[in-house]
């Protein structure tokens, strides 16, 4: 089976879109629910026979959900590794259910991907709920995810404990299975060398920071997932607008250290980042992380307004469009490291190019 990425509604990224409030600083607000089924053990200890059973279930339920009622089903068992990787770098599946690191993929692993939502199915937990809003947004990305949830709820018995609540497989997420995060933008902390007094100070505020995809990844280009770390004993709603709280402050502070970055450091950061955008509009070859880094200081020259005529859109699509397995699926086959920054620097340049010029 190929991917073909056509089929999914907006490319399963709407979120890129940059149209959210406070869009150059916050990427995108998610909201993810882990659910599982009643009546079947819990991943860790599923039989193959189980997880194709969960997955039938889910499946049959499908169009008797309005908000899932445009879902494409895609099987990770059945893609290549250069697909299910494409899947992750869109953010659409976890790291485990890309069975990224091991030498196969899990029976029955899925995601449900819809305009609405996307369900990961088969992972750490049988479900995974998952609802991304460009920017700012997470009151209607937690909505939005309620309103998944209870649709698919009434059709699949969740496994529910009246003390404890939604029961989960690891502990850490029993309770609401909520995890609420933002992906937030922060070179002006991390120039100013304030970004880890503000990190320890999430984390004396219940919050932990990871990196572009979540637990186990490296934070590049100064790109921090913020998110909760309870959810037991706090309602939904009071676990987002604790989020919603803390975020405010945090793009308040990073909005600070960029004014202060260009009062005290003007033409030594105006230097930086235009040489930031000259090494993207000319290189002819570029490193993941060297590309992530240097998309970083544009972002920030935009933000500031040093550069014009370049939108955010076009840096968000960059982000992900040029990574390396999306490189491999558009060139057909999987590339080398070399094939793919050469691959990835003439994309970047095109899209430059096509953005128009900017004038310094």
């Amino acid at each position: 089976m190929s991917l073909d990425l056509t089929l999914l509604p907006d490319g399963g990224v709407p979120w890129l879109a940059a149209s959210g409030e406070h869009a150059d600083i916050v990427l995108s607000s998610r909201i993810r629910l882990a659910r599982n089924i009643a009546g079947f053990n819990f991943s860790a200890r599923e039989r193959d026979g189980e997880r194709l059973r969960v997955l039938a279930c889910v499946r049959d339920a499908i169009p008797r959900v309005p908000t899932l009622g445009d879902a494409v089903v895609l099987r990770l068992d059945e893609l290549s590794a250069v697909d299910r990787q494409v899947l992750r770098e869109r953010h659409l599946v976890s790291r485990e259910l890309a069975g990224e690191g091991s030498s196969e993929v899990r029976p029955a692993s899925a995601v449900l991907v819809a305009e609405a939502a996307g369900v990961m199915v088969n992972e750490e937990d049988h479900l995974r709920i998952q609802v991304f809003r460009s920017g700012f947004d997470i009151p209607r990305a937690l909505s939005q995810a309620v309103r998944v949830d209870r649709e698919l709820g009434a059709h699949v018995p969740y496994a529910f404990h009246r003390e404890f609540g939604f029961l989960t497989s690891c502990p850490t997420n029993t309770g609401t299975g909520m995890r609420a995060s933002v992906l937030v933008h922060l070179p002006g902390l991390v120039l100013t060398q304030e970004v880890g007094k503000v990190l320890q100070g999430l984390q004396q505020m219940g919050l932990t920071h990871r990196g572009l995809y979540g637990e186990g990844s490296d934070v590049v280009g100064s790109l921090f997932q913020v998110s909760n770390q309870t959810t037991l004993g706090r309602s939904e709603e009071e676990l987002a607008e604790h989020l919603q709280h803390v975020v405010k402050r945090l793009v308040e502070q990073e909005s600070a250290a960029r004014r202060v970055l260009v009062r005290d450091a003007g033409y030594i950061i105006e230097d930086k980042l235009w040489r930031a955008y000259g090494t993207l509009r000319y290189a002819r070859s570029l490193g993941s992380d060297e590309a992530m880094n240097l998309l970083s200081a544009v972002r920030l020259a935009v933000g500031l307004q040093l550069v014009g005529g370049l939108g955010i859109y076009t840096l968000n699509k960059l982000l992900i469009h040029g990574q390396t397995a999306h490189l491999s699926h558009q060139a057909g086959r999987a590339l080398t490291e070399s094939e793919a920054n050469i691959a990835r620097a003439r994309y970047v340049r095109a899209a430059l190019a096509n953005e128009g010029s900017a004038d310094g």
